[in-house]
C-alpha cells in the first residue's frame, strides 16, 4: 500500500494495490495489520452513503469526546471531493483544510484523524461512499460546522449544494468551541 501525506501531514491518502487480470481487478480495501503499522486506530464500524445527485454535500461533520471518530473514506461508485479541516486547538494548521478527489476508478482512500472536521461533495451521480470509523455513532456527540463558512475558504466547486437540514443550519467555525487539542506525535512511518 502506498501512502501520500497531504499538506496537513496527519491526513493521508492510502493507495491499496490493485491486481488486474482479464476479469477486472482485486484489491484489499482494509488490513488491520497494515493500518496498525501506519499508526492508524482500529476501526469499529463501517458506514455507507448513497448520493443520487451530483453536488450533494455532506459535512462538515465531527463527533466529540467521549466518542470522537477517525475515518477511512473510500468511494465504491462515482467520485467525491473529500475535505478535512484541522479543528485541533494549538495546531500549527488549525482552521486550515486539505482536499483530495477520490473516485471508484482510482481506488484511493483518505484517512481523516480525530480532531478534524470532515465533509465531501459528490462529483458524479449515484455516488456510494463507504467509510470506516474508529468509534460508534453517538447522537449526543454529533455536530457540524457550516460547509460554506467564508473563514474556512473551501472551494467545493459547487454553487447550489444539495444539503441536509443539519448541514444548512450548522454553526460557523468561529463559534465552534472545539474539544480537540493538538498533541505533537511521533512521526508515522
Amino acid at each position: 500500500m502506498d501512502v501520500e501525506r497531504l499538506a496537513i501531514p496527519e491526513v493521508m491518502i492510502l493507495k491499496p494495490q490493485r491486481v488486474r487480470d482479464a476479469r477486472g481487478f482485486f484489491t484489499e480495501l482494509y488490513s488491520r495489520q497494515k493500518t496498525a503499522e501506519l499508526g492508524l486506530p482500529a476501526f469499529v464500524q463501517d458506514n455507507m452513503s448513497l448520493s443520487e445527485k451530483t453536488g450533494t454535500l455532506r459535512g462538515l461533520h465531527f463527533q466529540t469526546p467521549p466518542h470522537p471518530q477517525a475515518k477511512l473514506v473510500s468511494v465504491l461508485s462515482g467520485a467525491i471531493l473529500d475535505v478535512a479541516v484541522d479543528a485541533r486547538r494549538g495546531s500549527p494548521t488549525f482552521g486550515r483544510h486539505v482536499s483530495h478527489v477520490l473516485d471508484a476508478d482510482g481506488g484511493e482512500q483518505m484517512y481523516v484523524p480525530v480532531g478534524f472536521l470532515h465533509g465531501f461533495v459528490t462529483l458524479k451521480p449515484d455516488t456510494r461512499v463507504m467509510y470506516k470509523v474508529s468509534d460508534v455513532y453517538a447522537p449526543g456527540c454529533d455536530g457540524a460546522v457550516l460547509w460554506s463558512d467564508p473563514d474556512l475558504a473551501i472551494n467545493w466547486g459547487v454553487e447550489n449544494a444539495i444539503l441536509s437540514a443539519k448541514d444548512e443550519g450548522a454553526q460557523r467555525f468561529a463559534d465552534f468551541d472545539t474539544p480537540f487539542e493538538y498533541a505533537e506525535a511521533e512521526p508515522v512511518p
